[in-house]
């Protein structure tokens, strides 16, 4: 686990303290050089935090878990991601639980205290009201969200998830060498 330090010197440029607390990295982890992390930040090992994200802890922890991976321009405030999570490009997620394998789509806007059930799938462009409770295997789309069991969808949402949580998408940030260090 990377720990940042407060002498000028040595600090790293994407990570700023906030009332005593500094990001840390674990060192399998890629961020961008691009990205910003403030205050109380974790990331762990073989997560991916993409250039434009901003991942801000001051008035809540934000926690990135194992192989999770957080697209380009997305903001993550105050919240926890999970083992093995999707956060598209420019989704906006404030004081939000996502639990194991779930996706949130681009764009996509979650607002304050939401909890989104493990193996969910959040569309592109959603809105999620404050205060909702999305139910684990759930497919949610529109403005506001409206959810559907998976089930009902004919969505196959293993092979989505396979595809960008621990397959290719970890294998394309471990590729980029010059975008993260």
């Amino acid at each position: 686990m990377r720990v940042f330090v407060v002498d000028s010197r040595m600090a790293d440029s994407r990570t700023y303290a906030f009332e005593g607390n500094r990001p840390t990295i674990d060192d399998a982890a890629r961020v961008s050089r691009a990205a910003t992390l403030v205050g109380d930040v974790e990331v762990r090992a073989d997560a991916s935090v993409w250039p434009g994200v901003v991942l801000r802890g001051d008035i809540g922890p934000v926690r990135v878990g194992r192989e999770t991976h957080v697209g380009d321009n997305a903001t993550i405030h105050a919240s926890r991601l999970a083992d093995e999570v999707m956060v598209g490009h420019g989704a906006v997620l404030n004081e939000t639980d996502v639990e194991e394998r779930a996706l949130v789509g681009f764009n996509a806007t979650i607002n304050t205290d939401v909890t989104i059930g493990s193996g969910s799938i959040v569309a592109a462009g959603t809105v999620v009201p404050d205060g909702y409770e999305i139910p684990p295997a759930s497919f949610v789309r529109g403005v506001p969200a409206e959810i559907t069991p998976l089930e009902k969808t004919g969505i196959d949402a293993e092979s989505i998830f396979e595809s960008f949580s621990s397959g290719e998408y970890t294998d394309l940030a471990q590729r980029h060498e010059e975008l993260f260090e």
